[in-house]
């Protein structure tokens, strides 16, 4: 059975989704928590290339540790 990987913090990316930032390497910097939603999926990406962050569903991006 497939189990997908559970991103952790550190972790190194490579981004699939949304168009603007797809192909681009990154870095997990934690699980968004915006409310007390256990069943939230949004990471932070930082896109050290860009300076920047995103908050993306785990199947946006790929683990590449």
């Amino acid at each position: 059975m497939y189990t997908p990987d559970i991103p952790q913090i550190g972790d190194k990316v490579i981004i699939l989704f949304p168009d603007y930032v797809s192909e681009k390497a990154g870095k997990v910097c934690g699980r968004e928590k915006i409310s007390e939603d256990p069943m939230r999926d949004r990471w932070l990406i930082e896109i050290s290339s860009d300076n920047f962050v995103v908050s993306l569903y785990s199947h946006e991006f790929r683990v590449v540790r």
